[in-house]
């Protein structure tokens, strides 16, 4: 679990001038974002209905 938070944190950290790579790694990083962000919803709705309905 760990593991998993340091690199929740770490995505969604803002990057510095010196922290730039190549364009298929901030894209990884982008889609990274994207999909935590929607599992993240996914499962608060799934806890949403389990408990209110």
């Amino acid at each position: 679990m760990g593991k998993f938070l340091n690199y929740f944190l770490e995505v969604f950290k803002p990057k510095g001038a010196h922290q730039t790579g190549n364009f298929n790694l901030r894209m990884m990083h982008g889609i990274n974002r994207i999909s935590i962000l929607m599992f993240t919803v996914g499962l608060l709705v799934m806890i949403y209905r389990a408990f209110w309905r």
